[in-house]
């Protein structure tokens, strides 16, 4: 299928020296401007301060997801993490990262939203609240089957998060494949979104390679663009689906925007057979790590050879391939590990290393179950 030209480009950031040893003392510090001259970067290095174009957003190299809180069976959540959380949001912040991706449906049972509303109280104190880019995602319920509904749920999101407009409106995931005359009045409803001022940019999440051109036609026949696409993207999914998405989201402009960058935690090295997560993720762990081993080491000798954590270097991956990660954040230990992803790079040779002993790995992340051809 013929792909369209690639929308205009973002100008260049400023290259900036790497420091190949995380924060150091007191958190990330500006290095002086390289000389003159000196060579061409080989693809992204960025700092948190250097912003990334997501449509006509200004957004941090690297975003954290807070699929977490509000999150009581996957990722054990209580009310008495609040505090923390608000330190790792207000860290994130004074270090650069602007991007906070949530979504309607974070949160279990009674908790339902509570991401959102944390989020909006987090942001309460902030005297520029656009100066915070919060993209959030609304579920295709089935209940969910009109635009005005869609345009309600978005309303009832601005509400939970204190806003008057969004950073980044996206549509959870595609009814295509169980109901497609609704995922038509979906589209409709991000349109409707966009005009009526309520998002400054449109974006969908888990959409395929053939659904994303589709969506995106019919965006565009409106007047409206398609600035974002969220998808799983790790060294453990990497399969030709996903690769094929980056390359038609690099023809069209949108920014491809990776969420579970470390495979729900296998890639950080802190987990193995008989060290496993508690919940849900214990049954998927148990599964897939024991094929891990030959990427699990080749992670450790790269973070060892640059001085590196395992989960900063699976990080750096993924924005070395051009896409923005954005890593689930529930601790400032997280946070502060997080930002070590920044302001280095990957050599092609180190790359092309992970990726072999990724797609070696005899089992893969399972992709999500509404992810689209």
């Amino acid at each position: 299928m013929a792909l369209p030209p690639a929308a205009g480009a973002a100008p260049p950031v400023t290259p900036f020296a790497a420091q190949p040893h995380g924060l150091g003392g007191g958190g990330l510090r500006r290095p002086s401007p390289a000389p003159l001259g000196a060579g061409l970067r080989l693809g992204p290095l960025f700092w948190p301060w250097e912003k990334v174009k997501v449509g006509p957003l200004s957004v941090s190299p690297m975003g954290f997801g807070t699929w977490a809180w509000g999150n009581q069976l996957l990722w054990g959540y209580q009310e008495s993490m609040d505090s923390e959380l608000q330190e790792c949001f207000n860290l994130a912040l004074k270090n650069g990262i602007n991007l906070f991706d949530t979504a309607d449906s974070y949160g279990t049972g009674k908790l339902n939203g509570q991401s959102e509303r944390l989020l909006g109280r987090f942001i309460r104190p902030i005297k520029s609240p656009d100066d915070v880019v919060i993209a959030t995602k609304f579920a295709a319920y089935p209940w969910r089957l009109t635009s005005g509904q869609f345009v309600s749920a978005c309303k009832s999101s601005l509400e939970r998060l204190e806003l008057d407009r969004l950073g980044i409106g996206q549509l959870h995931w595609s009814t295509a494949k169980y109901a497609p005359l609704q995922e038509r009045a979906l589209w409709d409803g991000l349109v409707e979104m966009y005009e009526k001022g309520l998002v400054r940019a449109v974006g969908v999440s888990n959409y395929g390679p053939k659904q994303l051109l589709k969506i995106h036609s019919y965006l565009a026949s409106k007047g409206v663009p398609l600035s974002s696409a969220q998808v799983q993207f790790s060294l453990l999914s990497m399969g030709d689906e996903q690769m094929e998405l980056k390359t038609v989201c690099d023809s069209l402009g949108i920014r491809l925007i990776a969420y579970s960058p470390l495979g729900l935690g296998m890639l950080t090295g802190k987990y193995d057979a008989s060290n496993l997560p508690k919940g849900p993720r214990s049954l998927l762990f148990r599964q897939i790590l024991p094929g891990l081993e030959s990427l699990l080491t080749c992670l450790k000798q790269i973070a060892e050879k640059k001085g590196k954590t395992m989960s900063q270097v699976a990080i750096n991956w993924c924005i070395c391939k051009g896409t923005i990660p954005i890593p689930g954040v529930k601790t400032v230990r997280h946070v502060e590990e997080n930002l070590g992803a920044l302001g280095w790079r990957l050599s092609p040779a180190e790359i092309s290393e992970l990726e072999s002993a990724g797609m070696a790995a005899p089992k893969k992340m399972i992709q999500n179950v509404f992810q689209t051809a």
